[in-house]
């Protein structure tokens, strides 16, 4: 069974959907079979692996969303220029979805009975949200094993976490009582200034070993391998953004064995 990861932060530009495709890029060059499952009516994540414009026969996540009748996964799922990487795309019409979805039969569990096909056929989902707690980011969050959060590092990178752990709670204690937290990746480091320093110092304060030990740094070329259609650990694999990412990979792997061998059943 694969597990299912979701990344989100309501805050805007902390580099949500660069850690969603850079660390699913970044598993799937490990041999990972890894799904990104785009849920932004912005679509980024979609453009971001260069699959703008494109769906399957069965359209895209919105039609997963609000039809009537199952969708069949497999008429939504496209290959990316990775190998071991796929992806379902997302486009405009997401944006009805939050609209539609409030008068549909368990709402907040379409996603999750969309996906479970798929978690024997895929190491990892990763699911990317809109920068909201609307029920879009609620699908996703029921969806999910585990959340992912990205924080920048930078003046107001604390201010609203409290409304998103609030609203894990709640899903934990209502809707998904197994949802955990899967960590916390600080994004857009700039070790040369003291603010960089005192926030990444607080991030860890406030969630302690939650928190990965790989930080991403302010780089050019995360910024320039989306619009080439491209993760940027294929885009420039020597590049400090890309070197990130693929360490940031290696310790979620490593932790996700270690969670195992916690979860595993004891003999003797």
């Amino acid at each position: 069974m694969s597990r299912v990861v979701t990344i989100t932060n309501q805050k805007g530009g902390v580099g949500k959907t660069t850690t969603a495709i850079n660390l699913a890029a970044s598993l799937a060059l490990a041999e990972q079979r890894v799904l990104l499952v785009d849920m932004d009516p912005q679509s980024n994540m979609t453009s971001g692996v260069g699959l703008r414009g494109n769906h399957g026969p069965g359209g895209t996540i919105y039609e997963a969303l609000t039809s009537a009748d199952p969708v069949d996964p497999d008429t939504l799922i496209l290959p990316t220029s990775v190998d071991h990487l796929f992806v379902i795309p997302a486009d405009r019409q997401l944006t009805g979805a939050e609209i539609e979805l409030v008068g549909l039969p368990e709402r907040e569990f379409r996603l999750r009975r969309f996906l479970g096909p798929l978690r024997n056929r895929f190491d990892r989902i990763f699911i990317d949200c809109p920068p909201s707690l609307g029920l879009l980011t609620l699908n996703a969050l029921v969806a999910a094993d585990a959340v992912l959060i990205p924080l920048h590092c930078e003046y107001f990178a604390l201010e609203g976490l409290a409304d998103l752990v609030s609203t894990l709670r709640r899903v934990r204690n209502s809707l998904n009582p197994s949802l955990d937290i899967a960590g916390v990746v600080m994004t857009m480091y700039d070790e040369r200034t003291n603010l960089g320093q005192q926030v990444a110092q607080d991030i860890r304060e406030f969630f302690k070993e939650r928190v990965f030990a790989t930080v991403i740094p302010r780089n050019i070329r995360l910024g320039e391998a989306p619009s080439h259609g491209m993760p940027a650990v294929t885009y420039d694999a020597k590049s400090r953004g890309a070197e990130a990412y693929v360490a940031l990979g290696r310790e979620f792997l490593a932790r996700d064995a270690a969670l195992h061998v916690q979860t595993e059943p004891q003999h003797g």
